[in-house]
């Protein structure tokens, strides 16, 4: 993936809106209700991610990665040996 094309499609969109000749348009209460309700979910939907995803995220940034249990690979080992 090219960065440029990002790059540049966002700050064309960026100048898009705080460009925009004035429209004059009405914006009822029920519209502000909608943009609130929408922020809300936004913010709830990256909570939920952010939880989902906690362990995986904090094991990114550790300083060092936790090396696995020596019981674990041993009965590992064990397990393998007594089957035929």
């Amino acid at each position: 993936m090219k960065i440029q094309p990002v790059v540049s499609a966002s700050l064309l969109g960026t100048l898009f809106i705080f460009y925009s000749a004035s429209s004059h348009a009405y914006l009822d209460p029920g519209t502000g209700s909608i943009i609130l309700q929408g922020v809300i979910a936004a913010v709830a939907g990256a909570v939920v991610t952010l939880r989902l995803y906690w362990y995986r995220i904090k094991s990114f940034f550790s300083k060092s990665p936790k090396k696995p249990e020596q019981n674990a690979s041993a009965d590992s080992v064990s397990e393998e040996e007594s089957k035929p």
